[in-house]
């Protein structure tokens, strides 16, 4: 009977797992925006593409979070047009406003900034960086830090700054002179600094996580005539047939006259929308709604979950 019971239990337990797995997958993707990284460190190192630190780190993040399954991510492509096209990160570094005016522009709920601050080995038990030959080198160690700050784009404000840092050792390594260069993938998946750099971007996508949960999603009307609204997210970004969604008009934007940034504005609600193709083109970009309630729908106008 004990048995029975228990086998019961695990499997309504594993059914409700199921179900609130279901419910996270499908659940709307907000938009993420991830710009290079400045490289901070001496320079010494560089990806097997030819890439700096910086950029190459960025990158990892990228497919990292693309990984996920949770987000919609921005091309580097989206990004660099929209800043060449604004004069925006002309000096080569993105700022947070920066990144706040780019990724406004293109409906991204969160942008990522940050700057590699360590990236290299060290010896074992000393913390420091080998130059040129080392005699009788056992252990070996690699550290890799990151600062990040995360930026709202709707008000422009720094949500939170944080740092990822990741020390490795490997006790196995009997070479004298560790590489600073990495031939190709498989060469850098398989160097204690690469251990170290998953192990800080998997801390920065924790960190996007824990930052995802307080910012809402949000989408916008891409062209709207008359009973027909169509709006920039679709099947890709986790909106569902059938669903309803509700329409604000942007009001005037409040500006904190002493800090320049964004205290919100005042939206008024224009109606309510439904979705009836979520796969608008094929790309599953965006998506074709019918107005279920109110009128005055225009293009730009904000959507939102209920």
């Amino acid at each position: 009977m004990f048995k029975k019971i228990l086998l019961i239990f695990l499997i309504l337990f594993f059914a409700v797992s199921l179900l609130e797995l279901n419910a996270e997958i499908k659940g709307l993707k907000k938009r993420v925006a991830v710009f290079k990284f400045d490289d901070k460190t001496d320079h010494a190192y560089h990806w097997w593409t030819g890439q700096p630190v910086g950029e190459g780190m960025a990158d990892m993040l990228i497919t990292s979070l693309v990984q996920t399954g949770k987000y919609t991510i921005l091309e580097r492509t989206e990004l660099d047009a929209v800043l060449k096209e604004q004069s925006l990160g002309q000096s080569g570094m993105v700022t947070a406003e920066t990144a706040a005016q780019v990724g406004k522009l293109l409906g991204v709920e969160l942008a990522i900034v940050g700057a590699v601050t360590e990236f290299g080995h060290e010896k074992g038990g000393t913390g420091g960086r080998i130059k040129g030959f080392g005699l009788g080198v056992k252990t070996l160690g690699a550290t890799v830090a990151v600062d990040v700050r995360f930026v709202n784009t709707t008000t422009g404000e720094i949500l939170d700054a944080k740092n990822a840092r990741s020390e490795k050792k490997s006790r196995s390594l009997s070479v004298s002179t560790p590489k600073v260069d990495f031939d190709n993938q498989k060469d850098f998946d398989e160097s204690i600094v690469g251990e170290a750099c998953r192990d800080a971007i998997n801390q920065i996508v924790s960190m996007i996580d824990d930052q995802m949960n307080n910012i809402p999603w949000q989408g916008k009307i891409v062209k709207a005539d008359g009973k027909s609204i169509i709006i920039n997210a679709g099947a890709a970004s986790g909106v569902q047939n059938g669903m309803e969604l509700i329409v604000y008009a942007p009001g005037e934007e409040l500006i904190d006259p002493d800090t320049g940034l964004s205290l919100g504005a005042e939206d008024t609600r224009v109606g309510k929308i439904k979705v009836t193709n979520n796969n608008l083109g094929g790309k599953g970009k965006a998506s074709q709604c019918t107005v279920t309630e109110g009128t005055g729908f225009d293009r730009g106008q904000l959507v939102r979950e209920q």
